[in-house]
């Protein structure tokens, strides 16, 4: 059982120590440290539920429930200590500077969102779709949305903070010329009504496949194919919107 110290000290944290607290604690528990379940659900609990680690949570804090599935899953992602030291220094890096340095999320920060920005998410998600799969899928649904919004915000087009990524693209789509229904031709009209159906595919497989919600128990895991499939689709739409609307433009 949690002792009320421990309690304590976890509770009275700042946020960049409650960050480099679980840091430092997965890091003894993947090198052989002591393994103590309590501290870790607890330490867990504290992190995932601070609104202002969302953006930089690694998928695998919110899979791995128990110090027995975080244990599984880190001794089998990498068999040396220097490789797990190492893996969980660079997934803390991004928090942990924002924490200490800028006090701003990245996704406030002014990034150059260009093709080089596409590449490298696309790339991100990719490198996780054999040990991770679903946050790949859920990497994958983050860039269309990040790109869609991008584009409807350079125009000064307004929209709703929950809409859904299907009604997201179709406002896209219709100030890009390229919905369905702008164009007479049927072969256009195929193709873009195919884009559309992408874009929603990828959205409803993240709902189901994704990481971003508590999963049941007979709910499907994502296999490599899933995530590939759905990284490519999304990296391939991402470029050809943002190159649409700089065209454009």
């Amino acid at each position: 059982m949690l002792s009320s110290e421990d309690k304590q000290e976890i509770d009275t944290l700042s946020d960049f120590e409650l960050a480099d607290y679980t840091k430092n604690m997965l890091s003894e528990m993947a090198t052989d440290g002591a393994q103590d379940n309590d501290i870790y659900v607890y330490t867990r609990y504290k992190f995932l539920s601070n609104n202002t680690f969302t953006s930089y949570v690694p998928s695998w804090i919110k899979t791995n429930r128990t110090v027995k599935e975080y244990w599984g899953f880190i001794k089998i992602k990498y068999p040396s200590y220097a490789e797990r030291r190492e893996f969980i220094k660079n997934e803390f890096s991004d928090l942990l500077n924002y924490l200490e340095f800028s006090q701003s999320s990245p996704i406030e920060q002014t990034i150059v969102f260009n093709e080089s920005h596409i590449h490298q998410q696309w790339e991100k998600a990719l490198s996780r779709k054999v040990n991770d799969p679903e946050g790949a899928i859920t990497i994958a649904r983050t860039l269309i949305e990040s790109t869609l919004k991008f584009i409807l915000d350079e125009k000064h087009i307004e929209y709703r903070n929950n809409i859904d990524l299907s009604e997201l693209y179709k406002e896209v789509a219709k100030s890009l010329n390229l919905a369905p229904e702008q164009h007479q031709e049927q072969i256009f009209k195929q193709i873009l009504g195919g884009a559309n159906g992408i874009i929603s595919g990828i959205g409803s497989l993240r709902n189901k496949l994704g990481d971003s919600h508590g999963s049941s128990k007979t709910n499907i895991k994502p296999q490599e194919r899933h995530s590939e499939l759905a990284v490519n689709m999304s990296g391939s739409m991402a470029i050809f919107l943002l190159k649409t609307f700089k065209e454009q433009s």
